[in-house]
């Protein structure tokens, strides 16, 4: 349950924007089917559905709220890796400022306490970027609602390891990371969501990550799914 922009302050690796079809995951990674796991997906369908169908006025709600205290547009769509090295378009509500990106920059050019705090886990605990309904979102996971979306496109699973960035998979996985990282899709919640959440530093969800990637399984799913109704409902570790 992260929301990390696009702006990479650990490197800037290659290009994601405009990128559409082909593999970006280096070479020596890809080739790599992802697994199919037909009952994964089947599951997924069937109960990312019920649970868009239940949210769906709780979503209008929040789209409206959003238009009225900061304009459009409604939703953030950030660029992640998925499964195969495929590039897609991840959807949130946007809980910060529309030039995040930018102010992200400038603070950690000019604080260092924020720049060691964002290279240990790509995120601020008082980060000024997030709206006044945002931390409510965010802490509630509200935020992540669109990327039911996601899952019905089949670019998501309801679990799997956290979508990240072309830089973050090239930087931060080694090779064997990187090949369970895109031999299944990457999930809405998973091991690390259920682990700490935001409490947890960036190698241990990294390792988390290809934890649940190598070990992947439907009882697995349902096992995190529940465990994250109690993380969700506590607000642990959110922020």
């Amino acid at each position: 349950m992260d929301t990390t922009p696009t702006f990479s302050p650990l490197g800037s690796g290659m290009p994601i924007a405009g990128t559409q079809a082909r593999p970006l995951v280096p070479e020596s990674a890809t080739g790599v089917d992802p697994r199919p796991f037909v009952g994964k997906r089947v599951f997924d369908l069937i109960v990312a559905l019920a649970i868009l169908v239940f949210f769906a006025p709780f979503m209008l709600m929040i789209a409206v709220a959003i238009m009225m205290t900061d304009g459009a547009p409604v939703l953030f769509k950030h660029r992640r890796i998925g499964a195969g090295g495929q590039p897609f378009d991840c959807l949130k509500f946007r809980t910060m400022v529309r030039d995040a990106d930018k102010r992200l920059a400038d603070l950690l050019q000019a604080d260092d306490q924020a720049r060691q705090e964002w290279l240990l886990s790509q995120k601020l605990k008082n980060d000024p970027r997030v709206l006044p309904m945002g931390r409510f979102l965010r802490e509630s996971s509200l935020d992540e609602l669109p990327q039911l979306i996601n899952v019905l496109k089949g670019e998501m699973s309801l679990v799997g390891p956290r979508p990240v960035l072309l830089d973050e998979l090239t930087q931060q996985y080694g090779e064997e990371g990187k090949r369970a990282y895109i031999s299944i899709r990457p999930g809405i919640t998973g091991l690390w969501q259920v682990s700490g959440r935001s409490c947890t530093d960036y190698s241990r969800r990294v390792s988390l990550d290809i934890q649940y990637s190598k070990n992947a399984s439907l009882s697995t799913d349902i096992i995190i799914l529940i465990k994250t109704v109690g993380v969700v409902l506590w607000r642990n570790g959110a922020y």
